[in-house]
């Protein structure tokens, strides 16, 4: 029988929250008896003899995100050694590192290998099987997979858990509740406040930017003049979070936007483009296609402050003017302060429209949105430095990509944490213990998904996007909640949870939460 513990890396504090509606899962998901073989297959083997089997066939496939993760390349990082580490101790002395997202795990085919970072050594593996060893010292999550019914527990008290969620807010709204981004000692996110930022992850390097113009402003007003629309608008993925569609289809009353994709569409592509369209990669002749345009309507699925992707990039590269609604804070990292329209910026669909009109129609000032393709236009130090001194690079072999780079980052901090226990058990009145640490809502912290045009009360009941994403993103603070109480009662089930979701209610409803 398992005695409660404390975890002293994840201290939790009850939420403060105001009033909302809630709906409660009624799905159960039964998976007492799978963790009830895991801890048998332990118990099975002596700590210094347990096999690191390979994972089965179907749970190790290929990972494919639409992320840059699709196009980075992967490889191992077991021969670098950094300027201060001197670990030379055997792998059966190396604290581990489990990877929890089965099918991601950034090293060559093979579920368990040694990695030697900057000042420290350790064993990383995607085996499941190590997860209640005493050597596994941290377990790291990809966002978008982590689901709390499938929360590996109980949570124990000498392991930390590590973020690592580089994608759209709208995969797992669970994070950016401060129940659920507190469950992590280390994170990886887009935010700048994360532990390890890949904040610009979209953006490969400043040469990027600095790109030749694919399209001249001449050939585009040649195209202009032949009817080609001043915007492009190209979307296949409908009804998300941030509402794009609604926004963009109100904008369309007051300027020419050709609409491309399943969203909106009102122009087919050219057949030889129709396998590339929504590729996350530079195909040549779709990047050919889409720089005829002045302007580009970049839109992100879904609204947190730093997530910017290829719709904010790309056409940066290209030479068009990015027509922008994502982060919030957009222009701390853009080369100068007249680089995009920032759709916030304007009180209406019908003020953005006007403006963009007479932007088509003034080369000079058109022009001024492009300066930023010559070095001496860039003035935005924050954008150079984090350029400069970001620890990992997108497909660039002098630095390992992000991937390889954080996972580095947590075994160097799980060593130092380690030692540090090491010396205050040794001697606690010469040694203080190791610092709790733990996440908050500013290493995520996504606000509650909104209408893309108008106000959420004049939307009719049945109105699609309504149903879907303010009950998803609340349901997920049910479910962070609910695992949230899981680890404080030191629970084994994960599938209990919706029975904790259901207990809270019924507390909240009585004014006791």
């Amino acid at each position: 029988m398992c005695k409660p513990v404390k975890c002293v890396f994840c201290p939790f504090s009850p939420p403060q929250m105001a009033g909302r509606g809630r709906l409660v899962p009624c799905v159960c998901l039964g998976l007492f008896g799978v963790l009830c073989w895991v801890w048998v297959s332990f118990a099975s083997f002596p700590d210094d003899q347990l096999p690191l089997e390979a994972l089965d066939a179907a749970d190790r496939g290929a990972f494919l995100p639409q992320s840059v993760l699709s196009e980075m390349e992967f490889a191992s990082v077991s021969s670098y050694r950094g300027p201060g580490n001197s670990d030379r101790r055997s792998n059966k002395e190396l604290p581990i590192l489990l990877w929890w997202s089965g099918g991601l795990f950034p090293h060559f085919p093979g579920d368990t290998e040694r990695i030697d970072c900057a000042t420290s050594s350790c064993l990383v593996t995607s085996n499941r099987k190590v997860q209640l060893y005493k050597r596994t010292a941290s377990i790291i999550f990809y966002g978008t997979d982590f689901r709390a019914y499938e929360a590996p527990l109980p949570r124990l008290r000498h392991q930390t858990w590590a973020l690592f969620h580089e994608e759209s807010p709208m995969n797992n709204y669970l994070l950016s509740h401060g129940p659920g981004i507190r469950l992590f000692n280390y994170t990886a996110t887009f935010r700048r406040e994360s532990d390890y930022p890949l904040t610009l992850q979209w953006l490969p390097s400043l040469d990027y930017l600095l790109a030749p113009v694919a399209v001249s402003l001449e050939e585009k007003n040649r195209l202009r003049r032949e009817g080609l629309a001043p915007v492009l608008y190209m979307q296949s993925h409908c009804d998300v979070p941030s509402n794009r569609d609604r926004y963009v289809q109100e904008l369309m009353k007051y300027i020419q936007v050709d609409s491309y994709g399943k969203c909106l569409n009102n122009k087919p592509l050219p057949g030889h483009l129709e396998d590339t369209a929504t590729a996350t990669g530079e195909d040549p002749n779709f990047m050919g296609f889409v720089a005829r345009y002045k302007f580009h309507l970049a839109l992100e699925n879904g609204l947190c402050s730093d997530y910017m992707t290829e719709k904010l990039w790309r056409p940066l590269h290209q030479g068009c003017v990015p027509v922008y609604r994502g982060s919030p804070t957009v222009a701390d990292w853009m080369p100068n302060d007249r680089t995009v329209v920032i759709i916030d910026d304007f009180s209406s669909p019908k003020a953005l429209g006007e403006f963009l009109r007479r932007l088509d129609e003034d080369d000079k000032e058109y022009a001024k949105y492009l300066e930023f393709k010559s070095p001496k236009r860039i003035t935005n130090a924050r954008l150079l430095e984090a350029l400069e001194t970001r620890k990992w690079g997108v497909n660039d072999m002098s630095k390992p990509n992000y991937l390889n780079g954080f996972e580095c980052y947590v075994c160097d901090r799980e060593n130092a944490r380690l030692a540090a226990e090491r010396a205050y058990r040794k001697a606690p009145k010469k040694n203080q213990p190791p610092q709790p640490k733990m996440a908050n809502n500013s290493h995520m912290g996504c606000p509650l998904p909104s209408p893309g045009y108008g106000d959420v009360q004049d939307l009719p009941a049945d109105d699609g996007w309504l149903q879907i994403w303010p009950q998803d993103y609340w349901q997920s603070l049910d479910q962070a909640e609910g695992l949230e109480s899981l680890i404080r009662h030191n629970e084994s089930d994960p599938s209990l949870l919706w029975r904790h979701i259901q207990n809270i209610a019924v507390s909240r409803a009585r004014g006791k939460h």
